[in-house]
């Protein structure tokens, strides 16, 4: 292996990596449906793309409330 010939000091070693940082993302709004999104990406809350409908939206499911109506109104 490898080794360097002189210790690399912590000054040297942190002004290499001044530019591995990390960037927010560039986000924009949809055109159709005014949702944040990537930009070049398909919109994840309408489907559209550059105004066409590329993919079907999902439908949300709402689930039914549960109701327990345990031992309420029972004299036994």
């Amino acid at each position: 292996m490898a080794h360097p010939k002189s210790r690399i000091s912590k000054q040297r070693k942190r002004k290499r990596r001044t530019h591995y940082k990390i960037e927010a993302p560039n986000v924009i709004d949809c055109q159709n449906c005014g949702a944040p999104k990537l930009p070049h990406h398909v919109c994840g809350e309408c489907g559209f793309y550059r105004g066409r409908l590329m993919v079907a939206p999902k439908v949300k499911e709402v689930a039914a409330p549960v109701v327990d109506f345990g031992n309420e109104g029972l004299d036994d």
